[in-house]
């Protein structure tokens, strides 16, 4: 092992030390928790895929695939997301299963990174996807279940932003004329590169009326009125179906009561290419980015021979433990039992016991510690079995 590697690890790669551990377990099991009871069964995909189906329908750049061969020679991918192998299975396995399906997932996915960043390579999301239903109260039904996560989870303050990726399409290919062009523009909303955005727009040899369409496609942020404010920046059929839909979602939603937590971001742009329709984010409060983000996929399955209807989100464990970081007290260790040499037996009967009846209980023979005081002081309670006589004492 040579000295320059030996105390670090690959770029993006992090060491989940037992107190953020202990956390993000409660997170994930408050979520999983809360989708059982709306419904969604579990599911498991591999970690290796093969880069030809699941690894190009990821939509994740190829340079932030990690590739490696298998013994035939097949080039195979670490799974870059959990929608794309769902969506593998939901054509395949379970394609005869009644519909819809109604799934939920909880891995890590793997993302290589060129530079630091703070961007990790590999990052746990915990999700659902519902395949097999395009109507609203499908992408409502996932929207709201992301809302009930959240708070589940403990994270109290929050806002989902909500968008449609065909109304933005649609406008940009209306002033834009060609698809290259609407690419390099969506790059720009992605980002939330809002200052490159209007100075790229001012430079367009457009008419001024075109220029402010664009323009005003970054204020189309709010509530429900922003849908009639887009309807006058859009005129083909595409866009204003769009609307229409977006419509539909937003008086769904309002039956569940979430308006207070929720607001319309029409150009609102996801990393992920194979979005077609609702789109949407999930911000907490002291973080500059999203802590989950879904929409609705209608033509993912297409990529594995299968037409079907799809919509789903996925929450970032890594920054759901981040945004309740502050609210979490250190975690404390139940009960230590430590113990002298000669009074083990007696130790190990009474940690038994301890444990039978559901406790945790660290068994800690005397010699074993320095600072016996010190390392006492991380549990809720300590027993001492030390010397020939008597029973164990209690501390704490």
């Amino acid at each position: 092992m040579t000295k320059l590697f030996m105390f670090e690890k690959p770029i993006g790669m992090r060491d989940t030390l037992p107190e953020l551990y202990q956390l993000k377990r409660q997170v994930k099991q408050a979520i999983s928790s809360e989708v059982s009871q709306w419904g969604y069964e579990p599911i498991e995909t591999p970690t290796l895929e093969f880069h030809e189906t699941v690894g190009t329908a990821s939509a994740i750049l190829d340079q932030q695939l990690f590739k490696l061969l298998d013994q035939q020679g097949n080039t195979l991918v670490l799974r870059p997301d959990m929608t794309a192998p769902i969506a593998r299975i939901a054509a395949s396995t379970l394609n005869k299963e009644d519909r819809p399906l109604r799934l939920t997932y909880d891995a890590p996915v793997f993302r290589a990174q060129q530079r630091e960043g703070g961007r990790p390579a590999e990052f746990e999301q915990v999700g659902v996807e519902l395949i097999g239903d395009q109507s609203s109260s499908a992408d409502a039904e996932v929207i709201s279940l992301m809302m009930a996560s959240l708070e589940r989870s403990g994270v109290e303050t929050y806002q989902i932003a909500i968008g449609h990726i065909g109304f933005v399409n649609a406008l940009l290919k209306e002033v834009l004329g060609n698809e290259t062009r609407a690419n390099h523009f969506r790059r720009y909303l992605y980002e939330k590169n809002y200052v490159g955005f209007r100075k790229e727009v001012d430079q367009l040899p457009l008419s001024s009326i075109d220029k402010k369409r664009l323009h005003d496609l970054l204020r189309l942020k709010g509530g429900p009125e922003v849908v009639n404010k887009a309807r006058e920046l859009v005129e083909s059929k595409e866009g204003k179906a769009s609307l229409d839909q977006l419509e539909q979602l937003v008086s769904v939603l309002e039956t569940y009561e979430l308006a207070d937590n929720m607001m319309i971001d029409l150009n609102l742009v996801m990393h992920m290419s194979y979005y077609t329709g609702t789109v949407f984010e999930a911000y907490s409060e002291g973080l500059g980015y999203p802590v989950g983000s879904g929409g609705r996929y209608d033509q993912l399955l297409d990529q594995f021979d299968h037409h079907e209807p799809a919509t789903g989100f996925g929450l970032r464990l890594d920054r759901l433990t981040e945004a309740l970081g502050k609210e979490k007290e250190t975690t404390t260790k139940e009960i230590c039992l430590i113990f002298s040499h000669d009074r083990r037996k007696e130790a190990m009967l009474k940690t038994k016991e301890l444990r039978g009846e559901g406790k945790s209980v660290v068994m800690q023979e005397l010699t074993g510690v320095d600072n016996v005081d010190a390392y006492s002081a991380q549990f809720q309670d300590v027993i001492y079995y030390i010397g020939t006589n008597g029973n164990g004492g209690t501390s704490k």
